[in-house]
């Protein structure tokens, strides 16, 4: 259930750089690095039907890597209005405003026209903010506490878990509950490589009610969160402008805002907000796929969905295909990429109660030609196989349910290698055997996928070709891989390596792999009357120099210091060196270049960075 919809890189937003630079005079014993030329962002809410925006908030944001001047960086969401919020960044406001105007028409935006007005501070253009309080309520009062904090917020992209349905009483739930699910998508799985680029946050309100509204009525909680009926779909939020307050008062501190409702059982949404329940079984499922269209530009992989774009998708295989330097070697026919042999005959989005008197079924057409067939289906409230009986053409499948699911939602593949018994019609059946269940059982998907033999269709782990994907209008796009990815199989806890590159691509937009440089000096430890210049390099703590637990995938440092053009062999892949001051200022040049296998293709340079800075003292004139 994701709404997410991802405009991408305009083509005059391409960014096309990753160095960040660092120079300017400074003295012995300061950090080098500033935070004095981060852009503007605008924020705003259109209503395509009307072609009009309302204001959310201008604010200057982190710095973005490779942005120059003129570029303007457009990104689109969907809200659960069917609204789009739409975030514009760049250095000067003025190259915001062609773009808000692209979107918005030419009527006036409320408050808009107030940001327009500059004053000349010493022959620069400083542009006044309307105040948030006119446009957005006050946030709520927040109770922010880390949850996994690997640097500064400047230099990291941070994920906020924002409490509703929480009592007061109910604080040290919602910080256990919001641990557990970023500890579970960052450790060993999914987000694990890329875990020093992040940072965990939770941010507490209490709520005057506990849980979430059902049928379509909130609650009186935070954020207003609900389902629309009973169904374990989605669940909406009532309150975005509080939500939005709530994290534009954090300020650099909130990237990616998940708000998380108190329920025990599967539901989320994805877009504006990420919106999850804490379900054992569920939570990290949902937070993990929908953080994937968020993080990542890229949409989905299952069936019978409608939005697929990004480097996961192709909808043309005789075009250049994103992930061509990903593919198995010798898969190719005639020198055209191998598309695998599969079809989609049914698939259905029931989301009814089951009852005892009358069985769910559908009938689909099969050609009989295919030699593998899967059924898929989702159920919830059902945790015992004998309560449910599912036949494909009067045979019964003999599903079983995951052991520990209880009544919460869970989605069942049954692999046959046979071919369907005949072409022509056939029938999936389900059948409730326990009364006592009516009200709570839930038929929510079911699909039927046939599929060539190995040599037609290599469904094997780790195979890279093009693999069809069927939307709910049976039209065709393809996806690198059978079952790899967590876009598709939302059981799967790991990303393609498709999916994967494009998260550090996306990620290193943000952050860069300096954190800091900080000079000093020190006496020498040989002639006390004489001084060393030191130079101390801060990296993101990745390949040699990660604090945790080695990664599976191979990753280096490489890193090259320079004085006035000069390489410093000497201090080849070190981090902290120390000069004789005797020789004097200078420029220094750091060249930091990060390898890891889980990169191939890095058009954009972002796994280099580095810069110049000037030494312009003596360390014995300042000491």
């Amino acid at each position: 259930m994701n709404l997410l919809k991802l405009a991408g890189f305009l083509s005059s937003c391409y960014l096309s750089s990753a160095s960040v630079v660092v120079s300017g005079e400074h003295n012995p014993g300061t950090s080098i690095l500033n935070d004095t030329n981060r852009p503007f962002e605008l924020l705003l809410e259109l209503d395509r039907t009307k072609t009009e925006c309302r204001f959310i908030g201008l604010r200057k944001t982190q710095k973005l890597r490779g942005l120059y001047p003129g570029d303007a960086l457009v990104k689109t969401l969907n809200t659960s209005s069917g609204n789009e919020r739409i975030s514009i960044i760049a250095h000067e406001v003025h190259d915001i405003w062609p773009k808000a105007y692209n979107f918005c028409g030419d009527k006036e935006i409320p408050y808009l026209h107030r940001t327009v007005e500059h004053i000349d501070r010493e022959g620069q253009h400083v542009y006044a903010v309307p105040k948030q309080e006119n446009v957005l309520p006050p946030p709520p009062k927040l109770e922010v506490e880390p949850l996994f904090q690997s640097g500064p917020s400047q230099n990291r992209v941070d994920l906020v878990f924002f409490s509703d349905g929480y009592l007061e009483e109910e604080k040290q739930k919602f910080l256990d509950d919001a641990m557990r699910l970023a500890e579970d998508i960052s450790y060993n799985q999914t987000f694990n490589t890329v875990r020093p680029l992040l940072n965990f946050w939770a941010a507490f309100t209490p709520s005057n009610e506990t849980g979430i509204g059902v049928g379509g009525k909130p609650k009186n909680t935070t954020y207003g969160l609900y389902r629309d009926g009973t169904e374990l779909r989605g669940v909406y939020y009532s309150n975005p402008d509080l939500a939005r307050a709530a994290c534009l008062s954090l300020g650099t501190q909130c990237d990616y805002p998940i708000l998380m409702g108190n329920d025990p059982l599967y539901g989320g949404l994805g877009g504006e907000f990420t919106v999850i329940t804490p379900s054992l079984a569920n939570g990290p499922l949902v937070l993990r796929h929908e953080l994937g269209h968020s993080v990542i530009d890229v949409g989905e992989e299952y069936d019978g969905g409608f939005a697929y774009f990004g480097v996961n998708a192709i909808h043309d295989p005789s075009k250049p295909i994103s992930w061509s330097h990903w593919l198995t070697p010798l898969e190719t026919s005639f020198g055209n990429p191998r598309i695998e042999r599969s079809v989609m005959p049914m698939q259905a989005y029931p989301w009814t109660l089951l009852n005892t008197s009358t069985p769910w079924s559908i009938n689909f057409t099969s050609a009989g030609t295919y030699p593998r067939h899967i059924v898929r289906f989702s159920l919830s409230g059902l945790p015992k196989a004998e309560d449910l009986l599912v036949e494909l053409d009067g045979v019964d499948l003999k599903w079983k349910p995951r052991a520990d699911i209880g009544v919460d939602r869970w989605h069942y593949d049954v692999q046959q290698t046979t071919f369907l018994d005949s072409a022509g019609s056939h029938e999936v059946k389900f059948s409730l055997k326990n009364k006592d269940l009516e009200g709570t059982a839930q038929l929510c998907s079911v699909e039927i996928l046939e599929f060539g033999t190995e040599d037609e269709f290599i469904s094997a782990l780790g195979h890279y070709s093009l693999f069809p994907t069927f939307s709910d209008k049976n039209e065709t796009t393809y996806r690198p891989t059978n079952e790899d990815c967590l876009m598709r199989i939302v059981t799967t806890p790991n990303f393609c390596k498709v999916c994967l590159e494009d998260l550090w691509r996306s990620l290193l937009h943000r952050v860069d792999f300096i954190d800091d440089v900080v000079t000093g000096c020190k006496p020498s430890p040989v002639w006390p009357w004489e001084w060393l210049r030191t130079i101390d390099l801060r990296l993101i703590p990745l390949a040699q120099f990660r604090e945790e637990e080695s990664v599976a995938s191979k990753e280096t440092y490489s890193i090259t210091w320079s004085k006035n053009g000069r390489v410093l062999e000497q201090f080849k892949d070190q981090t902290y060196i120390e000069v004789d001051d005797r020789e004097g200022p200078g420029v220094y040049t750091i060249d930091v270049k990060f390898a890891t296998e889980e990169v191939r293709y890095d058009p954009e340079g972002l796994l280099t960075t580095g810069g110049d800075f000037s030494v312009s003292e003596f360390c014995s004139k300042k000491n």
